[in-house]
């Protein structure tokens, strides 16, 4: 365990919090029991939530690190917290679809776990105030968010990510149907950066089709915490 020493909050999300450290290129994450949907329309407690999502990302990033991925993960330091690499954020989320699923079907009227032919990538701005709106690569140029050379390579790292955790899952009977990314500078180099969770994917039994995510708190679909839990369980021990 790491003997960084946390100083003060840098920044409070709705399910993360962001410390300084002692070290100048690194900083605390912590995850939250705090769950919201809807641009915090909705709001509670998911228990364990951040103990869960804190070592689900965890696996994750180092399962992806193994592949070449580069992330801001640098080691688990407590139940809720891992130490990570300082990064100038991008404010734009990636979505990566690889089954009809939420916003997709409203906006297309597509029959929910319908399988896309090629994984679909969105992008959106990363902003509560405007509830997240879409965008594409020529917004990000023109906001001065990202060049087309850092576009290029968020797309390549988030089809490259989508395509070893398809597998990854796969081999769990468990199906990706969609996830979020985030990623962020550090001089001329792009990380992948925030979280990989059920708080951001959809993940779905293969067999069954029970979901595994935050959708069962969206929907009120009863047996959030046990969910995360079985989700953790079936990542981390296989």
């Amino acid at each position: 365990m790491s003997k960084i020493q946390k100083k003060e909050l840098l920044y409070e999300g709705k399910a993360k919090r962001i410390f300084l450290t002692d070290m100048e290129d690194k900083l605390i994450q912590e995850f939250k029991d705090d769950a919201t949907a809807f641009d915090g329309a909705k709001k509670g407690v998911i228990v364990k939530k951040g103990e869960i999502n804190n070592a689900i990302s965890a696996f994750l990033f180092e399962y992806l690190e193994n592949y070449h991925i580069p992330t801001h993960f640098l080691e688990e330091i407590s139940a809720n917290q891992m130490l990570v690499r300082k990064l100038n954020i991008i404010p734009v989320e990636v979505v990566l679809r690889n089954v009809a699923a939420g916003s997709l079907c409203a906006r297309y009227k597509i029959q929910e776990g319908t399988v896309m032919e090629y994984p679909i990538l969105e992008y959106y701005l990363k902003s509560d105030e405007l509830h997240d709106p879409m965008i594409n690569e020529y917004h990000a140029y023109a906001f001065g968010h990202a060049t087309p050379d850092e576009t290029k390579a968020i797309n390549r790292i988030a089809s490259k990510v989508n395509a070893i955790l398809k597998s990854f899952f796969d081999r769990r009977n468990l199906v990706l149907v969609d996830f979020k990314l985030e990623f962020g500078k550090k001089g001329t180099e792009i990380y992948l950066a925030d979280e990989i969770s059920p708080d951001t994917c959809r993940i779905w039994d293969k067999k069954t089709h029970k979901k595994l995510d935050k959708d069962r708190f969206r929907h009120d679909m009863g047996g959030v915490e046990k969910a995360y839990a079985e989700l953790r369980d079936r990542i981390t021990n296989s």
